[in-house]
């Protein structure tokens, strides 16, 4: 029999955010910001002819002209998009942690600071996505048009009228001014970083103390955690309706949240796998070892086949129903808008089920960093794919397609993130050193 494995660790270890790091995120900030505004000023420039040619090829494909397209959509759809999927990402890192001290897992305490760092980026998540709205809502939101609400007028649209409530309550539509999208928006936020915040005000605070038998701070993580789920469990559909259900406004599904939801997860789970595999890469993070990379290639494993699950149970029921104001959103994307989304459908099946199952089906793929890498980063362009078929149709049209303009938003938003990020995770040591389950963590074996 072998002998047991000794662990050490250095419990007061924490990432140095050095000056050629920062140095290069704000590099790679400054690329994206370039390749956005290129892109951005040569679509919206040259759009004139674009349009002759889009209107035509969307005709032969059954397509709308797009007489009334305003090209600043698809500037703010690439904005509205990324900050809907980075912001997803920062709180699914936040659930994560939650989950982990709800069910009092032990083998995640070695990495808890990792996911708990993401949530640094929801603030600003926050800020620039009601800056996005403001700027951009008439192209982004059909129902922010007033001409909808009015009774007898040309524009008058009575399915729209019906979902007036939600969007304007207690004001009038005709106003123009959504008080109660808009006081959601605010709360999805506030109540996502109050939760986040009493978690790590309670993390940080068991660092200090003396004796590592005094489980106050922990037992109050997991009070703090089950409430963050709760609130967690509703705002993750109601949020998901607003941003993006809500573009399709004739559109409705019943497994839409639980859909967006998956998705948001899945990609948080990729993040949270490169993030310690880069960090043990760097020399942090000594004591994580093949076991604890296991179990993260189990988690991206699963809820690659949970999404898969999801978005095959609503595409199917809405397919064999057939009914045409359920129909529409998918032959929107397999066959019409000219077919410039088609090939996403397909691209998406393939990344975001195919690719992870077999690559992650045997136990040695999860146990290798170079396997969780390639597939954590695959799993990320799928699922940004998956986010993009929700946004672009609804506000892009026929004239959505990939090009400096959608490159440069990507790098802009994960430079944000990733500066978030690291200085989030520099301010704490790397190893919550009075984690009741650290032990535990540290010889995790599997």
């Amino acid at each position: 029999m072998a002998a047991e494995h000794t662990v050490t660790v250095d419990v007061n270890e924490k990432y140095t955010l050095t000056a050629a790091t920062q140095k290069k995120i704000w590099m790679w900030l400054a690329v994206g910001l370039i390749l956005f505004i290129a892109g951005a000023v040569w679509f919206v420039s040259g759009f004139g002819s674009e349009a002759a040619h889009g209107a035509g090829h969307a005709a032969e494909h059954g397509g709308g002209g797009g007489d009334h397209f305003n090209p600043m959509a698809r500037v703010w759809a690439n904005l509205w998009l990324n900050s809907v999927f980075f912001v997803g990402i920062a709180v699914a890192g936040v659930f994560f942690l939650a989950t982990q001290y709800a069910a009092k897992a032990g083998w995640s305490a070695i990495i808890k600071r990792v996911p708990e760092a993401f949530g640094g980026f929801l603030p600003v998540g926050g800020v620039i996505m009601l800056v996005v709205y403001f700027l951009g809502h008439h192209e982004l939101f059909h129902w922010t048009h007033t001409g909808l609400y009015e009774k007898g007028g040309p524009e008058f649209d009575a399915i729209i009228n019906g979902k007036a409530p939600f969007f304007y309550w207690p004001l009038s539509p005709e106003g123009g001014f959504p008080f109660f999208w808009l006081l959601r928006l605010v709360l999805y936020f506030a109540l996502w970083y109050w939760g986040y915040t009493m978690i790590r005000k309670a993390s940080l605070a068991e660092d200090q103390l003396q004796n590592r038998l005094d489980f106050r701070y922990y037992d109050k993580q997991v009070v703090w955690s089950i409430v963050f789920i709760v609130i967690f469990a509703v705002t993750s559909s109601t949020s998901a309706w607003d941003w993006l259900l809500s573009i399709d406004t004739h559109w409705f599904s019943t497994m839409f949240g639980w859909y967006v939801f998956a998705s948001w997860f899945v990609s948080g789970l990729a993040v949270i796998t490169l993030a310690v595999v880069y960090l043990k890469e760097q020399g942090y993070l000594k004591a994580v070892n093949e076991n604890h990379l296991h179990d993260l290639g189990k988690f991206m494993f699963a809820f690659s086949i949970f999404w898969t699950y999801v978005w095959f149970c609503q595409f199917l029921l809405i397919y064999y129903a057939n009914i045409p104001e359920e129909i529409f959103y998918f032959e929107e994307r397999l066959h019409g808008l000219g077919g410039v989304y088609s090939p996403v459908m397909i691209i998406l099946a393939i990344i975001n089920f195919a690719f992870p199952f077999l690559f992650l089906m045997p136990r040695d793929s999860k146990r290798h960093p170079i396997f969780l890498k390639i597939t954590a980063f695959a799993i990320l362009i799928g699922h940004y794919l998956d986010f993009y078929l929700m946004v672009m149709p609804g506000t892009a049209k026929q004239y959505g397609g990939f090009g400096l303009m959608e490159i440069g938003a990507i790098i802009v938003f994960a430079s944000l993130f990733v500066w978030f990020f690291y200085r989030t995770l520099a301010k704490a040591p790397l190893i919550a050193k009075n984690h009741p389950m650290l032990e535990e963590s540290l010889h995790h074996s599997i």
